[in-house]
């Protein structure tokens, strides 16, 4: 069973795009709202009725009922608002996630957990930290939805079909994230054959400020967070090993010990498989390791 808990827009997303790939036979939504959850899996439950995919949407009040889960998903918290950065959101989440963590300890302890309340990179560390899982087993997903931006934004300027385009950010998932246009390319061709630097430098800085905009002209990102999250769930579920950029803890990888940050890792049926360090020129550094330090302080300041 897959567990998803909050179940406004983007758990309701994930649950859709989770039982359209049938990562699972049952799938279920959580929430502290009552009748929520109920009547999204209801809505989902009756589309996957007409498509003819036997998986199962249960919608539930109660945190004893994802007993079993081989994986949970944290959306649980409130979202970003117009005008709103990921870290105004810090001291909002950060008890919601504590809270649901614990039930998570509580009643799915060989779970993976993804975490996927903003802020981000902090959620991911509170995660953790208060279940005491392994770090494989405890990853957030902000990398794997920045680079669904950025290879919209290359493909936009080159022409070039989406499914031939790689992308690759990290850093933290918000205003410090760092994408990677030399560890990008189109059909193995380095993204710098076919675009100028000025063109390069345009596209990171849209990637890093669409959300914002996605925000501000309808209130929220719900498809693309949502795709992202199953794209995650499913290269667990099915043991693909791919390469996704995730928030996972590092212990002494880039330099870096006791902090949460997105970075390529390896994502299989037992989670963080392998930490993938890349080569970073300085100017690339410099941009990562003032995440890291955007994110320590962060954390500094909750109480876990």
């Amino acid at each position: 069973m897959i567990t998803i808990i909050g179940s406004g827009k983007v758990g309701g997303d994930a649950a859709l795009f989770s039982a359209l790939k049938r990562l699972d036979d049952q799938i279920l939504l959580l929430d502290v709202a009552e009748g929520l959850p109920q009547g999204e899996a209801m809505d989902i439950n009756h589309m996957l009725s007409e498509q003819g995919i036997d998986v199962e949407v249960k919608g539930s009040n109660d945190f004893a009922d994802m007993k079993g889960s081989k994986a949970v998903v944290v959306v649980a918290g409130s979202g970003r608002k117009p005008g709103m950065t990921r870290m105004d959101l810090l001291k909002i989440n950060a008890s919601i996630v504590k809270s649901v963590v614990e039930n998570v300890k509580k009643y799915a302890d060989d779970s993976m957990i993804i975490p996927v309340t903003n802020p981000l990179d902090p959620m991911a560390y509170i995660t953790y930290k208060v279940s005491g899982f392994d770090r494989s087993r405890v990853f957030g997903m902000g990398g794997m939805l920045d680079l669904s931006r950025f290879r919209q934004f290359i493909h936009e300027a080159t022409g070039h079909s989406r499914d031939s385009i790689r992308a690759l950010v990290i850093g933290e998932h918000g205003e410090n994230m760092l994408p990677l246009p030399r560890f990008s390319s189109v059909s193995g061709i380095p993204l710098s054959s076919f675009l100028p630097k000025e063109k390069l430098d345009e596209l990171v800085i849209n990637t890093k400020q669409v959300a914002a905009k996605v925000i501000e002209l309808k209130g929220a990102t719900v498809h693309a967070p949502g795709n992202a999250i199953s794209a995650i769930l499913e290269s667990v579920v099915r043991d693909r090993k791919q390469v996704i950029p995730v928030a996972t803890y590092l212990d002494g990888e880039y330099g870096h010990s006791d902090v949460t940050i997105g970075v390529p890792a390896i994502i299989g049926k037992k989670g963080v498989e392998k930490i993938i360090e890349l080569d970073l020129n300085d100017e690339e550094k410099q941009v990562f390791d003032k995440a890291v330090e955007s994110v320590k302080s962060a954390i500094s300041g909750i109480e876990i």
